[in-house]
């Protein structure tokens, strides 16, 4: 329960819904690409991406010293509900 509760929360913001609509349209993305594209420092985006991380919403790619996202193969429910809005 307390799982759902996180997902939820990590939804109701709207910088981190920016995030997965941008990643379900350009597959994978390094931190600066997404903060670019939402308007935010890449400080805060990088908050935000931990976020999403955590409750399985993205997954990470380490190349070198970038961080790529993406979203997970096997996504949770919610999370295929709320990209089908987008």
């Amino acid at each position: 329960m307390k799982h759902l509760e996180f997902q939820y929360k990590a939804l109701a913001n709207r910088r981190r819904l920016a995030i997965l609509k941008y990643l379900k349209y350009h597959n994978k993305a390094s931190v600066g690409d997404i903060a670019k594209e939402i308007k935010l420092r890449i400080k805060s985006t990088s908050k935000h991406l931990r976020i999403l991380s955590a409750v399985d919403f993205l997954d990470r790619e380490q190349q070198s010293l970038n961080v790529f996202y993406f979203l997970p193969e096997n996504k949770p429910t919610i999370l295929k509900e709320i990209l089908s809005q987008f």
